[in-house]
This record gives C-alpha cells, sequence and structure tokens, in this order.
C-alpha cells in the first residue's frame, strides 16, 4: 500500500510505531481487550470503515493503520485518502478488514490520534489559508502535548503550516529571562555566538524597538522575534530590520489577528494555539460485518 505519510512532512516511522506502542500498551493494559474476548468468538472476521463525520484536513492516518497492523498484522487496510487532504463530512478515509478482536482492540487508539491530529491540521489550514495573500508562514511551537511532539508538528505540516525547532536542541531561541541573566541583548548574544555551531541558527527575542535596535546594532542574530508588538510597532520593526534578518511575530496570534499581522510584512506567525487549543474533528469507526 502507497505511503500514508504527507509526501513533504517529516515523522519518522519510528515514531510512529514508537507512538502507537505506547497508546496500545495504555489502552489494552495486562490483560488485553476483556470485552471482545469474552464477547467475539475467536476467529471472527469483520470489516469496518473510518470515516470523518465533520469537514477538515486529514492527519493520523499511518497512524492508524500501525494500529490495527500491531493488532493483526494480516489485517486488510485500504486507504482512500493519504495525510494532508481536504475531506468533507461522511468522506470514507480507510477500510479495514480482517481480525474482528483486532479491529475492535485498535479502535479507539486510531480514532483518538487521527481525530487529534487532523484537528491539529484542520486549525492549521485555516490559519495558513488567513494569511496566504502575503509572503509570512505560520509555524508551531513548543507548546505541545508531551510526548506527542513529533505527530503534532507533522499534524501542523498536514494543514499547511511549517515547524519551528523541534527542541531545544534544534536551534539557539534567546529568550527575555536569558538576556535578563546574561546580563543584556550584546553580552547574550556574544556568549551565543561563540559557542553555536556553524550550522545553527541564533534568534533572539525583542519586547521593544530600542531592543531591535541593539540586536541590530550586534550583527550577530539570524532570526528575531518581535514578541506582543502592535501591528504599528511591526510595521517600523520591518522597516528597521530591511531585509537583514528573518522576523517572527509571537504573542497571542489569533486566526482574526492573522491576516493583519501578516500584511506588516513579517516572515513568520508563531502560534501555540495550533498545537494546545485544537478541537478534535470527529472521526468515527463503523462495523460493516
Amino acid at each position: 500500500m502507497p505511503s500514508l505519510l504527507r509526501a513533504d512532512a517529516f515523522l519518522s516511522p519510528l515514531e510512529i510505531d514508537a507512538a502507537v506502542t505506547r497508546a496500545l500498551d495504555e489502552d489494552l493494559g495486562r490483560a488485553g481487550d476483556i470485552t471482545s474476548i469474552a464477547t467475539v468468538p475467536e476467529d471472527t472476521q469483520g470489516r469496518a470503515v473510518l470515516a470523518a463525520r465533520k469537514s477538515g484536513v486529514i492527519a493520523g492516518l499511518p497512524l492508524a493503520e500501525a494500529a490495527f497492523r500491531q493488532l493483526s498484522p494480516d489485517i486488510a487496510i485500504t486507504a482512500h485518502l493519504r495525510d494532508g487532504m481536504a475531506v468533507q463530512a461522511g468522506a470514507k478515509l480507510m477500510t479495514i478488514s480482517g481480525d474482528a478482536r483486532a479491529i475492535l482492540g485498535a479502535e479507539r487508539v486510531a480514532l483518538n490520534y487521527v481525530g487529534h491530529l487532523s484537528g491539529i491540521a484542520t486549525a492549521t489550514a485555516e490559519f495558513a489559508g488567513r494569511i496566504a495573500h502575503t509572503k509570512a508562514r505560520v509555524v508551531c511551537t513548543r507548546k505541545t502535548t508531551p510526548g506527542l511532539r513529533a505527530l503534532e508538528k507533522y499534524a501542523v505540516r498536514c494543514g499547511g503550516g511549517f515547524n519551528h525547532r523541534f527542541g531545544l536542541d534544534d536551534a539557539i531561541l534567546i529568550k527575555d529571562n536569558h538576556v535578563a541573566v546574561a546580563g543584556g541583548i550584546k553580552p547574550v548574544l556574544t556568549r551565543a555566538a561563540q559557542t553555536a555551531g556553524h550550522l545553527v541558527k541564533i534568534e533572539i527575542e525583542v519586547d521593544s524597538l530600542d531592543q531591535l535596535q541593539e540586536v541590530l546594532d550586534a550583527r550577530i542574530a539570524d532570526v528575531v522575534m518581535i514578541d506582543n508588538f502592535d501591528l504599528d510597532s511591526m510595521r517600523k520593526a520591518v522597516a528597521m530590520v530591511a531585509g537583514r534578518l528573518v522576523i517572527e511575530a509571537s504573542g497571542g496570534i489569533t486566526l482574526d489577528s492573522a491576516a493583519a499581522i501578516a500584511e506588516t510584512g513579517v516572515d513568520y506567525l508563531s502560534s501555540g494555539a495550533l498545537t494546545h487549543s485544537v478541537q478534535n474533528l470527529d472521526v468515527g469507526l463503523d462495523i460493516e460485518m
């Protein structure tokens, strides 16, 4: 079967297997699915359809596939779509045929992943659509569910967004507390430049135009994050930078404010809400014996 992953998104197959194993272990516990064992005769065959009950953008189908296959390697799966595709309510996503106990045992894990990740992809697609007329891109943050970061960042890509760093080891991002501890903009940037490898980008957060000027004078940073700037200050920041740095806008950005912020000329809009405040997409699995 062709890959169900979005082709230009990043998700290791090892991460899929590990995430599904954790979720199945959590759900099946020590004794397995005692309800299905008690009520469904061994070797009973079944057929089920995984479908969207609301319109949205799909993500998480590879995890659903892995969940069913972990409980029954011989199960037959027909994918009708792949991650990153927009669907209408009622669209069939996947048909699963084989051991009925395995289908029932993996059902909730499959639905949890597809519903949650599709919710993120759907929200991201709406956000990206609001700023599509500008050069800006929307990126997620590290405000993710513990243990699910790689999956949630993958879902952002499925929705047409982009990823900020995956962790503290990806890039240097100097926040206000780092500046306070280090003693100022110039000292903190100087120390970062002395330590960073040649492939490591340096980003610094500023909360005023005066701090931005200090960053520009230092000539060290690659990216500047303008945090909680109003629109007029954002436009002034873009003019001051004049293309010398990448500009990321952050701080309480919403769907309603996204377009106006993107129109100021910033390069990126970062939003933690893409991963921490979305509603699951309603998906369901129905048995067709």
